[in-house]
C-alpha cells in the first residue's frame, strides 16, 4: 500500500509503474497545479483590487472589463505555478515542456488560430446562423490592446498545464494516443463546470468541439516539438473570437469593445446557441478536419525523419 501511494503521490518524479498509473499520478498533479494556481491567482486579484481601494466584500467591484482583465493577467500565478511544478517535482527541463528557444512558432500558431476562426466563422455565416453588421467606429483600442495581452497569458497558461505537464512528460512514457487523452481530458476540466449548464444538445456538440481542438493544440506541439505553437494558436482564437468579433467565447459574453459587429441569429447547432461557435457543430467538422490534417503533417514528418 505504501509503494502505491509513493508511486501514485504527484509530488515525485517516479515513472517506474504501468502507464495507466502513471496517467492517473500526472492527471492528479494537474488537477492539483489547477486548483494551487486558481486559488493564488484569485488571491493576487483580490489583493490587487484591495490596493486600489475595492472591498469586494462590501461589492465594490471595477467594471466588468477592468474585471476580465485581472482575470486574464491573474492567470500568470497559474502559469509560473506550472512551471514551478516542473522544475521542482518532475526536475526536468524546460526545453522537455516544449519551452524551446524557438518562441517564434507562437506566430505560426498564431497565424494558424486566426486562419481557422475566420474559415469557422465564415461557414456559419453561409448557413444565416451569423450576421455581419459592419465595423464599430467607437473603438477602445487601449482596451483591446491590453485583452490581447491577457489572452497572451491566459492562452499559455492552460496550454502550460495541459499541453506542459501532462502531454509532455506522458509522451514517451506511454502511448502517444494515450498521452494525448489525457491532455484532452485536462483540456475539458476546467471547461466543463460552464459547459454542463446548457441544454444537452450544446453539451454534445461543445465536448465534441473541445475534444478536437485539444487535438488540434496536442498534433501543432507535437509537430513543432514546441508549446509556443498551441499558445499562439489558442490566444489568438480566444482573443479574436471575443474582442475582435465579439462574439460568446465558452460560455462567457463577448467583449464590450470589439473591431467588428457580428452576432448570432436565433440558437441552434449551427451558432453554438449561446454558448458560442465552440458549440457549433460546423466548427466541429472545420476543426476536426484541421486535426486530422495536422496529425497527417506529423506522421509524414515522423517517417521521413526515421528514413
Amino acid at each position: 500500500m505504501k509503494n502505491f501511494i509513493r508511486n501514485l503521490s504527484p509530488f515525485n518524479n517516479r515513472t517506474d509503474m504501468p502507464a495507466a498509473m502513471l496517467v492517473a499520478k500526472k492527471m492528479l498533479m494537474f488537477i492539483i497545479c489547477y486548483w494551487a494556481g486558481l486559488l493564488l491567482a484569485e488571491g493576487a486579484v483580490i489583493g490587487t483590487m484591495f490596493a486600489c481601494g475595492k472591498n469586494f466584500m462590501q461589492g465594490e467591484m471595477f467594471s466588468d472589463s477592468v474585471m476580465d482583465l485581472l482575470k486574464y493577467y491573474g492567470m500568470i500565478v497559474i502559469l509560473g505555478w506550472s512551471v514551478l511544478c516542473w522544475k521542482l517535482i518532475e526536475k526536468r527541463k524546460l526545453s522537455e515542456m516544449g519551452v524551446t528557444r524557438h518562441i517564434g512558432a507562437w506566430f505560426i500558431g498564431a497565424f494558424i488560430g486566426a486562419g481557422l476562426l475566420t474559415v469557422c466563422v465564415a461557414a456559419i455565416t453561409l448557413t444565416g446562423s451569423i450576421r455581419f453588421d459592419g465595423m464599430f467606429s467607437n473603438l477602445n483600442i487601449t482596451m483591446i490592446l491590453l485583452m490581447l495581452g491577457g489572452f497572451v497569458i491566459q492562452g499559455a497558461a492552460e496550454e502550460f498545464l495541459c499541453r506542459g505537464l501532462v502531454l509532455c512528460s506522458l509522451k514517451d512514457k506511454v502511448p502517444l494516443s494515450v498521452a494525448v487523452g489525457a491532455s484532452t481530458l485536462a483540456f475539458i476540466y476546467p471547461h466543463w463546470s460552464t459547459l454542463r449548464e446548457f441544454e444537452p444538445q450544446y453539451v454534445f456538440s461543445g465536448l465534441l468541439g473541445l475534444v478536437v481542438i485539444s487535438c488540434v493544440f496536442s498534433f501543432i506541439t507535437l509537430r513543432t516539438k514546441s508549446i509556443w505553437a498551441a499558445c499562439g494558436l489558442h490566444s489568438i482564437w480566444n482573443f479574436c473570437l471575443c474582442c475582435v468579433l465579439g462574439l460568446n467565447l465558452s460560455g462567457s459574453e463577448g467583449a464590450s469593445t470589439t473591431l467588428i459587429n457580428i452576432r448570432s441569429v436565433g440558437e441552434n447547432l449551427l451558432n453554438g446557441g449561446t454558448y458560442g461557435i465552440e458549440s457549433s457543430i460546423i466548427a466541429d467538422i472545420v476543426i476536426a478536419a484541421a486535426a486530422v490534417l495536422l496529425w497527417k503533417v506529423y506522421i509524414k514528418n515522423k517517417t521521413e525523419r526515421q528514413a
